[in-house]
C-alpha cells in the first residue's frame, strides 16, 4: 500500500501537466520528476525516454547600431606609361655555300681518306667493268695515271705499298687544298675512250665544265645592296634613317591590337616594301633593348618617353628590299655580314643583338 501511493501521485501530477504527452499520463510506471534550478529547463529521469522536451528559443544578441557611411572615393589609376613598346625585325639571308675549310681541316680530311684506303678491302674492277669494253679500257688508262691507286683524290700515296704508314700530309703541301683537289677530279672526269673502244686524241678531249666561282659579280663590285654576295656567310638587312643618319633594323611601335610578330611584319612592309617573301622564325624575341625616358630633374616631369624594343628574327625566302614609298623616312638599305654590320650599327644596338648574330 505504501509503494503504490507514490505511483498514483506521480500519475496525477502528470495528468495535470500540459507539457507531457498523453501516453505518459496513462502510464502507471513510477516516474521521478526533478525540476532544475533554471526556470527555462526541466529534466525527467526515466529508464526509457518516450517524449520530447519543449524547445526554448535562445535569446538573440542585440546588434550594435552603426551609422552608414558613404564608400571612399576610388583611387586614381596609374598615369601614362613612360615607355613606348616597339618591335623590330632582324631579317637574314642564310649562307648558300659551305665555307672553305681551313688548312688544318683540309689536311685532316686528306689524312682520313688515305687511312680509309689502307683499311678497306681491295678494289675489284671485275665487279664493275666488263673485260675489253670501253669502260674497262678507260679504267686502265686512268689507273695508270694514278700510279695504281683506285682513289682519285688522295695524291701520290699507295695504301698497299711498303710506305703505306707514311700517310700524313707534310707542312706546306698543296695536295690537300680544295683548288688542287678540284683540278684533279676535273681531269679524271674527262672521257679518254670513245664508245667504240678507240682512244680519243688529246686535242679532241672535251674538258669538263668547271664549277661556278665562289666570288660573284656583286663581290667584285662590292655592291652591298645585292643578295648574291658573300655566299658562304649570313647577310643581315639594315636600313638608314634619314633624320638621324643612323643604321638600324626595320622597327615600328606596337599598337594595343597587335602582337610583337605582327608588328615586326608590318614594320618590314612599311620599310622595305611588299616585294619580299619573308618568314618570321618565331614569336619570341631573340633580343631586346631599353632606352631610358627623359625626366625633368627638378619637377620630375616626363619630357620624352623611353623605348622598350623587342627584336624578332626572320628569313628572306625571295624578293628584294625596296625603299621607294616607305613611311619611316629611310634613305638607304644594305645586306651586310656580321663583321660589316658591327662597323655601321650604333654601339648600343650592337651590344643588344650581338648575342643572336651568327658566327658566320
Amino acid at each position: 500500500m505504501m509503494s503504490a501511493a507514490p505511483g498514483r501521485g506521480a500519475a496525477a501530477l502528470l495528468r495535470g501537466s500540459q507539457r507531457v504527452c498523453l501516453q505518459c499520463t496513462r502510464s502507471s510506471t513510477p516516474l521521478l520528476l526533478l525540476r532544475t534550478t533554471t526556470p527555462t529547463t526541466t529534466s525527467l529521469l526515466h529508464p526509457r525516454r518516450t517524449f520530447a522536451a519543449e524547445a526554448v528559443p535562445s535569446p538573440i544578441p542585440e546588434q550594435p547600431t552603426t551609422t552608414s557611411q558613404p564608400p571612399p572615393p576610388p583611387s586614381p589609376g596609374p598615369g601614362p606609361s613612360p615607355y613606348h613598346i616597339k618591335s623590330a625585325l632582324i631579317l637574314t639571308r642564310p649562307p648558300l655555300l659551305t665555307r672553305l675549310p681551313t688548312p688544318f681541316e683540309s689536311s685532316f680530311y686528306l689524312y682520313q681518306k688515305r687511312l680509309n684506303e689502307r683499311l678497306v678491302a681491295p678494289f675489284r674492277k671485275d665487279y664493275y667493268f666488263k673485260q675489253d669494253t670501253a669502260h674497262d679500257l678507260e679504267w686502265r688508262i686512268k689507273i695508270k695515271e694514278r700510279h695504281g691507286v683506285p682513289a682519285k683524290d688522295i695524291g701520290r700515296y699507295n695504301p698497299r705499298g711498303r710506305m703505306a704508314w707514311n700517310d700524313e700530309v707534310l707542312v706546306g703541301s698543296t695536295a690537300s687544298s680544295p683548288s688542287t683537289l678540284t683540278e684533279v677530279l676535273l681531269k679524271d672526269a674527262e672521257v679518254r675512250v670513245s664508245e667504240d673502244g678507240e682512244l680519243i686524241a688529246p686535242e679532241e678531249i672535251v674538258p669538263v665544265e668547271k664549277p661556278m666561282p665562289r666570288r660573284t659579280e656583286a663581290d667584285d663590285k662590292d655592291d652591298k645592296t645585292r643578295l648574291d654576295r658573300k655566299l658562304d656567310e649570313t647577310l643581315y638587312l639594315v636600313v638608314k634613317h634619314g633624320r638621324t643618319g643612323k643604321w638600324g633594323f626595320p622597327m615600328e611601335q606596337v599598337t594595343t591590337e597587335e602582337a610583337l610578330h605582327h608588328t615586326a611584319k608590318r614594320a618590314l612592309q612599311e620599310a622595305a616594301g611588299v616585294n619580299m617573301n619573308a618568314w618570321i622564325v618565331g614569336r619570341v624575341p631573340v633580343a631586346h633593348r631599353v632606352v631610358a625616358p627623359e625626366v625633368e630633374p627638378e619637377t620630375k616631369k616626363l619630357v620624352r618617353r623611353g623605348d622598350k624594343i623587342f627584336y624578332l628574327k626572320g628569313r628572306i625566302m625571295a624578293g628584294q628590299a625596296d625603299l621607294s614609298g616607305n613611311t619611316q623616312g629611310l634613305t638607304e638599305f644594305r645586306w651586310l655580314t656580321q663583321r660589316e654590320m658591327k662597323k655601321v650599327l650604333p654601339e648600343e644596338v650592337w651590344e643588344s643583338v650581338k648575342g643572336m648574330v651568327e658566327l658566320r
